[in-house]
C-alpha cells in the first residue's frame, strides 16, 4: 500500500516496495509491464517509468526496447582454471546447474576444429550442442567436439547423465586439463539469442578452451557463448 500522505513521492515508494520484492525473490526474470503495475499500485505509467528507471540506476533491472523491464540476477563466476569447467564454477557459488542437450551428431570437422583438435583435415567428430541452465535460467549455448574414432559411442553415457567429466571418466579419462583459453564478445546470431531469451543486439561472453588428457593429448574443444548480463570471467594467477 501507499502512503499518499507521507511526504515521500509516489515513485520512490514504489521503487522500493520493488526493491524488497526482488530482495525477497518474488520478483525474478520478467517484471510485470507499466500498465500492469500502474493498475497494482493506483499511479499513472509516469510514476511507474520512474519508479523503474530508480531501479535500473540501482542496478537492480534491466530495461530491454521493445522487451520489457528484467530483474538484474546476480552474476555467476566462471573462474578459469587448468582443471576446471564452468560445472565446478556453479558448485563453488552453491548454483544450481544443469545440461539440456539440444542435438547429437557426427560431422566432418571445418579446418578450425580440425586445427583446435589437432587431426587431420576432414576428420570426423561428435558434436554435442546443449544449453547450459543455472536456476532454471538457460545461460549459455555450448557446442562441444571430439575426435573420432576414440570417442564413439561418448554420447550414451552424455545424454544419460549430462555431464562431461563423468562421460570422460567412462572412457577412462580420470583427469583432463585445460590447454588454451580464448574470451572475446560477439554479437548473437538470431537462434542464439531464441535460446537465451535475448535481444540480437545484446552481446555474448564467447568462452573456447581446448582440454587435454593426462598425456597431453587433446580430447575436446569447446565454445560456449553466455548470455553477457549473467556470467563474468574470474581469474586467479595460482590456477595457472
Amino acid at each position: 500500500m501507499l502512503d499518499r500522505h507521507s511526504g515521500v513521492a509516489l515513485w520512490r515508494q514504489i521503487e522500493d516496495s520493488l526493491a524488497r520484492d526482488i530482495g525477497n525473490k518474488l520478483l525474478r526474470d520478467r517484471m510485470p509491464n507499466e500498465t500492469e503495475l500502474a493498475t497494482q499500485f493506483a499511479v499513472n505509467r509516469h510514476t511507474i517509468r520512474r519508479a523503474l528507471q530508480a531501479l535500473e540506476a540501482r542496478g537492480l533491472v534491466r530495461i530491454e526496447q521493445g522487451r520489457g523491464t528484467f530483474v538484474q540476477e546476480e552474476m555467476i563466476d566462471y573462474q578459469l582454471g587448468r582443471r576446471t569447467r564452468f560445472s565446478h564454477s556453479l558448485q563453488k557459488q552453491r548454483l544450481a546447474g544443469q545440461s539440456h542437450v539440444l542435438n547429437v551428431k557426427t560431422e566432418a570437422a571445418n579446418p578450425e576444429i580440425c586445427q583446435h583438435l589437432a587431426i587431420a583435415a576432414e576428420s570426423h567428430v561428435l558434436h554435442i550442442e546443449a544449453l547450459d541452465i543455472v536456476d532454471e535460467r538457460v545461460v549459455g549455448v555450448c557446442h562441444q567436439y571430439f575426435p573420432l574414432p576414440r570417442f564413439k559411442g561418448f554420447e550414451t553415457f552424455y545424454t544419460s547423465q549430462p555431464n562431461t567429466n563423468l562421460a570422460l571418466k567412462a572412457f577412462g579419462i580420470e583427469q583432463c586439463q585445460r590447454k588454451s583459453s580464448r574470451i572475446s564478445a560477439r554479437l548473437p546470431e538470431s537462434g542464439q539469442a531464441q535460446l537465451l531469451s535475448q535481444t540480437k543486439f545484446q552481446p555474448l561472453l564467447c568462452v573456447e578452451s581446448v582440454y587435454s588428457d593426462a598425456d597431453s593429448q587433446i580430447i575436446e574443444y569447446g565454445i560456449t557463448h553466455f548470455t553477457g548480463d549473467a556470467v563474468q570471467i574470474y581469474l586467479e594467477a595460482e590456477t595457472f
